[in-house]
């Protein structure tokens, strides 16, 4: 089967009858069998798959179809899907299978979406390298012995290797887009509450956010168009119109913009010079293409990082509270009373990581120590949201990179944890202020490793953002 390089192109053919949905579906699921190595799916959905292909091929005869048919989707395991087992790729909720579908989930399927099969992840969406999975890690595409990029590396991966056509996957602290920057493709974190949160499960609140893989932009400009809007079931909703974003992409040429690049970011002794140089290299092209680029001074660069940690451990610590052994999920089987059904099904379900930020989260909301952290970050918080609000007074959007490296050896930083959050450094910004931001393809370093580009926008800007995202895509 011939490669499409946007859904559109594919739906075209659908539509002509070149191709059908139950050939496209059978390409994508022998491609997961040749590459199961990479160890993206955790389930493949198979036979329900092909059925539903043979449904949207008679849809799409019919002249029925919505307008996401034909299109094979992958979730991360941390999105409901009823009568699917759901597990945030952790040993505590083993055998857990979900009794209704996230609101995006089902947004896609009443649009004729076929979804494929539930994507291998950082348990419980904490890490930035897919490592801390229950089942183990998922291999990058483009170098079987480095990693994807986290918490949504399966995700990535089943995008970048052909094993589907977009994934969803989720954004708490860069996500969705630093294994989309490790994996060469587009990922998008929407504005906070963009996306209804309902069926996706909780790491951290205030800044976790349900976010598309593609690897076009006008792909993820339709997912979202989709998949966005106000929900009754999901108090934390924003219930602003959803543009047709679609549309609008095509709509939008010829216009200028005023581009901010932070001063700091040069100076970052952990910026692999490479990607440096491949941004700095864009922004040359930004500014020959007729739009302004003005280096601008943000003093908290430092305080971001720290400010997210102490903040999203805090809410995982609550979060994760649920998850004690007796309501559902694993259950250890050597105890004497409650106490110790709690300990031991804690300490025997949640891996390393997810029992590390725990252990944070507690500490920064214990009654000594709560003013001191957690009171503090909140603050520290809305003032970096502040300034950051306050550069889009004047500009339109913030370019930086998203990672400080290229895609890593497995096993590369394991064993130091704070090595694995410093991969963190240029992506949390986006979360802790709550705004929209886009990472994609600029290129590769010397070992033909994929180098990402972030863009950053406004509250609610995300047509401006898939606009002049989809421009820069283009440029040579």
């Amino acid at each position: 089967m011939k490669t499409y390089a946007t859904f559109r192109a594919l739906q075209n053919d659908l539509q002509h009858g070149t191709i059908t949905c139950h050939e496209l579906v059978q390409y994508h699921l022998n491609n997961i069998k040749n590459k199961a190595h990479l160890n993206a799916f955790l389930s493949v959905f198979e036979t329900e798959a092909l059925e539903r292909a043979v449904a949207v091929d008679k849809k799409i005869k019919e002249g029925k179809a919505g307008k996401l048919a034909g299109l094979v989707a992958g979730i991360k395991d941390v999105l409901a899907y009823k009568d699917h087992p759901l597990q945030g790729s952790s040993r505590v909720l083993d055998g857990f299978i979900s009794q209704f579908n996230a609101t995006a989930v089902q947004r896609l399927i009443d649009e004729d979406a076929i979804i494929i099969g539930r994507q291998n992840c950082d348990e419980f969406a904490m890490g930035s390298s897919n490592e801390n999975s229950a089942f183990g890690p998922v291999l990058n595409d483009a170098d079987n012995t480095r990693v994807p990029g986290g918490s949504s590396g399966g995700s990535a991966v089943a995008v970048q290797a052909d094993m589907c056509q977009v994934s969803l996957g989720s954004d708490t602290g860069g996500s969705v887009r630093q294994p989309a920057a490790f994996c060469g493709l587009v990922g998008l974190k929407p504005t906070y509450s963009r996306i209804s949160r309902f069926g996706l499960v909780a790491y951290g609140s205030s800044f976790d956010c349900i976010g598309i893989f593609g690897k076009s932009v006008e792909d993820v400009a339709l997912v979202l168009e989709v998949i966005a809007g106000g929900d009754d079931t999901d108090s934390t909703v924003s219930h602003k119109p959803v543009p047709a974003y679609t549309q609008e992409l095509a709509n939008a040429n010829g216009k200028a913009y005023k581009v901010a690049y932070v001063r700091e970011i040069d100076s970052s002794e952990g910026l692999q010079s490479e990607i440096r140089d491949a941004i700095k290299n864009k922004i040359a092209q930004i500014k020959a293409a007729g739009h302004s680029v003005d280096v601008i001074d943000f003093p908290l660069q430092e305080y971001v990082l720290p400010t997210y940690y102490i903040l999203a451990t805090a809410e995982a610590s609550s979060n994760l509270s649920r998850y004690d052994g007796v309501r559902y999920g694993y259950r250890s089987s050597n105890v004497s009373d409650l106490h110790s059904l709690y300990k031991k099904s804690r300490s025997e379900g949640f891996g390393k990581e997810v029992q590390r930020r725990i252990l944070l989260g507690t500490f920064v909301l214990s009654a000594s120590y709560y003013d001191a952290y957690y009171t503090k970050a909140q603050k520290v918080r809305r003032i970096i949201r502040d300034k950051t609000k306050e550069i889009f007074k004047e500009y339109d959007f913030i370019v930086m990179p998203i990672t400080p490296t290229t895609a890593f050896k497995l096993g590369e930083h394991t064993d130091n944890p704070l090595e694995m959050y410093l991969a963190d450094l240029f992506s949390v910004q986006a979360n802790v202020a709550g705004v929209p931001a886009i990472a994609i393809p600029c290129g590769n370093d010397k070992q033909g490793l994929p180098i990402g580009l972030q863009v950053i926008a406004d509250d609610f800007e995300e047509s401006k953002l898939l606009h002049f995202s989809n421009a820069l895509t283009n440029m040579n």
